[in-house]
């Protein structure tokens, strides 16, 4: 049982293993990280700190608000203000006024008629009785009897005066309009205009206003609909009252009012409330994922081969991280001390410059978010990244980083005191946000300077910088070269040379051919008598040796390399050099001497090639072929430049024909610029000398034992 759990334990760690080095998966897995990281350091920096408050207490400090938000009860008082501003509609009705004077008209027309017996034919008189009847009868108007007695009384022109003149009153107010609530008062101001006029006794009067307060009536409504979209036109008009970011909502001491708490508590920032800012969140999501997305589509279409170098990712991840809450703990000190500038700068010696320029810019935003959106801290940022970035573009001292640091400083008093003095006249303000500025750029390039090498050593990152280390010529492993195989030593500064002017004419790396050209044959160091170079008598041990022997101890220094490689620690870039610089070419003396011997038709060619694998770049191959130009050069007896032409296209063409430079990616065209090269560099250092006659050569060694030469 305990064998069988141990064999589903192994199978399962198998499993798991296998998993997690799945490319896809350990990229999905870093995207999910770096969306939890940044996601986590902005919900901190942003998240506004909570207080336990309560309607009535003192606030306990000055509260700020984190962010806008509507003061709806001050936008609520203001809304209500303007809707009862508005003045009631009312519409006007003009067959009320025609409906009145019919009335009237009807009335005063059943009076004539009785006066002047009208439509009474059949009764040749009747008696002032009757006439009271019939107009008790017909009175629509509901006048008293009074008034009734008045109206058959009274002379005829007086009625038909006081008919025009009840006609132009009901007139006058019904066309300026009467309103219900108006209409008690419009009838009492008829009335005491009735009452003043000299033309009518009382009784004709008091029967006037009576006709009159029968009659009229209200002929303007209160029109609802057109009232309220007038009042909807005016509350949306209202601006809404809004409490900007920073803005003091409560100070010290101030009693917690109903309004004020409502605030609070719509801002989250209260203990007691529970409520989950989602739209803090959502934000904070939306920006992430943008940024992310931005980088990784950079990434994708621009350096796709950085997908395939997971801890350059993972390094890059550590970095932006890193910086994030470096300028975070900055931050309570001065927004312009956060070296944004750190990272671009960083990743433009350890990656790509312009991977390093998209970095800073998400930086510099996501940063300025935390800040409050300060245009002065966005644009220093901005501009500062981007100068660290071209002043540490293909450096090769750490000592320039200091010089980057001071440019960058610069670029941020400027940037700083340039925008500052334009929205701002406090001058000593500026000037201290300037000194921080100058501060940020030293920052930068100590921790520029302070990091590299853990980042170098960690994630095995060849910088320019770490080249530059390499061939120096102390290197433990270059002083094990000079002193044990000078020979070899000697020939691969010159291969190195040859190497540097062909991948610089060819737009390649020419400081990594350098370096790679320095160690790619420290394998003989092992047996550096074995090699020509090296061998300082006429003595030759492979004469002693059998060719399968001697090609096996000369195809051996490349593994012999590897193994002086990882032991020294060299990048894995260097190591290309050592492991490729031959390919899988035939060592061909050897093979043909062994053809020439006994038993040489069972030769396989196959054992005396080297193991590969071929070039994979352009620099391991332009090494592969300055290797084989500056041995084959040194042997030429008496070198020419036509000789040395010939000889060095002869060498490419068989490179080329054997399929060596089959993976390389280097094209025909650079092909030939690397030949002229090689042309011009081996014409450097095989130049033709000067042959003096003896009697000069004399008179020169005289000189020189005498001192008096120049």
């Amino acid at each position: 049982m305990s064998f069988f759990k141990k064999w589903i334990d192994k199978l399962s760690n198998n499993f798991i293993g296998r998993l997690f080095k799945l490319k896809r998966l350990q990229h999905i897995l870093m995207a999910i990280i770096f969306f939890v990281s940044v996601f986590s350091v902005l919900t901190i920096s942003l998240k506004p700190e909570k207080f336990d408050i309560a309607l009535g207490q003192r606030s306990p400090a000055d509260i700020y608000s984190p962010k806008d938000i509507e003061d709806r009860w001050a936008t609520q008082k203001l809304k209500e203000k303007a809707s009862e501003s508005v003045e009631l509609i009312y519409s006007f009705d003009s067959a009320v006024h025609v409906e009145v004077k019919k009335d009237i008209e009807n009335f005063f027309q059943t009076v004539y008629q009785l006066r002047n017996n009208e439509e009474l034919d059949e009764l040749d008189e009747i008696s002032e009785e009757e006439k009271k009847s019939i107009l008790e009868e017909e009175n629509p108007l509901n006048l008293n009897k009074d008034h009734l007695d008045t109206a058959l009384t009274a002379p005829l022109d007086k009625i038909s005066y006081l008919e025009t003149y009840i006609y132009e009153i009901v007139a006058q107010s019904m066309n300026t309009g009467i309103k219900v609530e108006n209409l008690q008062k419009e009838k009492s101001s008829i009335k005491e205009y009735v009452l003043q006029l000299e033309d009518f006794n009382d009784s004709m009067k008091e029967m006037g206003i009576a006709v009159i307060h029968a009659t009229i009536r209200p002929n303007m409504f209160f029109d609802i609909e057109a009232t309220e979209q007038l009042r909807e036109e005016a509350v949306e008009s209202v601006e809404r009252i809004m409490i900007k970011k920073g803005d003091n909502i409560l100070k010290e001491g101030d009693i917690v009012t109903h309004d004020r708490l409502e605030i609070l508590r719509g801002l989250s920032i209260l203990t007691d409330n529970n409520k989950v800012d989602l739209m803090l969140y959502l934000g904070i999501t939306s920006i992430v994922l943008v940024i992310q997305i931005l980088i990784i589509a950079y990434i994708y279409f621009f350096n796709r081969e950085i997908f395939d170098k997971t801890d350059k990712l993972l390094m890059m991840y550590i970095i932006m991280l890193g910086t994030l809450i470096i300028a975070k703990a900055l931050a309570s000190i001065s927004i312009y001390l956060m070296p944004v500038a750190v990272s671009a700068m960083l990743l433009a010696i350890l990656l790509e410059p312009r991977l390093a320029l998209l970095v800073n810019l998400c930086l510099s935003i996501l940063i300025s978010i935390i800040t409050g959106n300060d245009i002065i801290f966005l644009t220093m940022a901005v501009l500062g990244g981007a100068v660290g970035v071209f002043s540490v573009r293909n450096m090769q001292q750490r000592t320039g980083i200091f010089i980057s640091g001071i440019v960058v400083s610069f670029v941020n008093i400027l940037t700083i005191i340039g925008i500052g003095f334009i929205n701002s006249n406090e001058v000593g303000k500026v000037l201290m946000y300037g000194f921080y500025g100058v501060l940020n750029g030293l920052i930068c390039s100590i921790l520029t300077v302070g990091t590299l090498p853990l980042w170098e050593h960690l994630f095995r990152v060849v910088t320019p910088l770490k080249l530059v280390e390499l061939f120096n010529p102390n290197q433990p492993l270059l002083k094990k070269l000079l002193i044990e195989a000078p020979g070899t030593y000697h020939h691969s500064i010159i291969v190195g040379n040859l190497s540097e002017s062909a991948a610089d004419a060819v737009g390649g790396n020419s400081l990594l051919a350098r370096v790679g050209a320095f160690y790619h044959d420290i394998g003989k160091i092992k047996r550096p008598y074995f090699f020509k170079e090296n061998q300082l008598t006429s003595e030759n041990p492979h004469e002693k040796l059998t060719p399968s022997l001697s090609s096996l101890i000369i195809t051996g220094h490349v593994k012999d390399g590897i193994d002086l490689g990882k032991k020294y620690k060299l990048p894995a870039e260097v190591m290309d050099f050592i492991e490729q610089h031959h390919g899988d070419t035939l060592v061909a003396y050897f093979y043909h001497k062994a053809k020439t011997g006994e038993n040489g038709e069972n030769i396989d060619e196959q054992s005396f090639r080297y193991c590969g694998p071929k070039p994979k770049t352009k620099e391991t191959a332009i090494v592969m072929l300055a290797d084989s130009v500056e041995a084959a050069v040194r042997s030429i007896s008496s070198p020419s430049k036509d000789k040395i032409e010939k000889l060095i296209h002869k060498i490419v063409e068989e490179k080329l024909a054997d399929g060596q430079l089959d993976e390389s990616n280097l094209t025909l065209n650079e092909l030939e610029i690397i030949k002229k090269t090689f042309v011009k560099v081996m014409l450097g250092i095989f130049h033709e000398r000067i042959e003096y006659p003896d009697t000069d050569i004399k008179e020169l060694k005289g000189r020189k034992a005498y001192g008096t030469s120049n």
